[in-house]
């Protein structure tokens, strides 16, 4: 048994980009059989700001630099792996993620998401969402998080 007081979290970030309507990017993980959905996400590598992190991770995971920050959640938001995954997911390293979570706006067309650009893909499908849609979409074990993100996020990109 893992003692779960004794693994940290990894710093992470996540992005929430919207579209000029005000709908979110929610893509499926490619590697998890329940087809769980959710935003760009990723860690922080050394010496990197949260900023450049989310830009990178964009451009490693859906193929985009074409996005510019809109603001970004006050605080840092943590969560606990399930208990099924301490241990396996995340190198078997850390009890979950502390998140920096911005929100960006998409400046490009939907031609420029290109999921496969880095292989393995992390997502195999993707959708522009309505935010009151999001909770209809399978989360996993982070719908909590995004109840709190969704409406505090979208409050930062109109639509245009």
């Amino acid at each position: 048994m893992i003692d779960l007081s004794s693994l940290p979290y990894r710093p992470n970030v996540g992005a929430m980009l919207f579209d000029a309507r005000g709908h979110i990017f929610l893509a499926r993980r490619a590697d998890l059989p329940d087809g769980i959905w959710q935003c760009p996400q990723g860690g922080i590598d050394p010496g990197e700001t949260p900023e450049e992190a989310v830009r990178r991770e964009l451009e490693e995971e859906i193929g985009t630099t074409k996005a510019e920050i809109l603001g970004e959640y006050p605080e840092w938001l943590s969560y606990d792996l399930p208990p099924h995954l301490i241990g396996k997911a995340l190198g078997g390293q850390f009890r979950g993620q502390t998140q920096r979570w911005f929100a960006l706006r998409f400046l490009g067309s939907d031609s420029d998401v290109v999921l496969d650009r880095h292989l393995p893909a992390e997502f195999d499908q993707w959708a522009w969402v309505p935010p009151d849609e999001i909770a209809s979409f399978n989360l996993g074990f982070k719908k909590i998080l995004y109840a709190t993100l969704v409406p505090a996020l979208s409050r930062m990109a109109s639509p245009l």
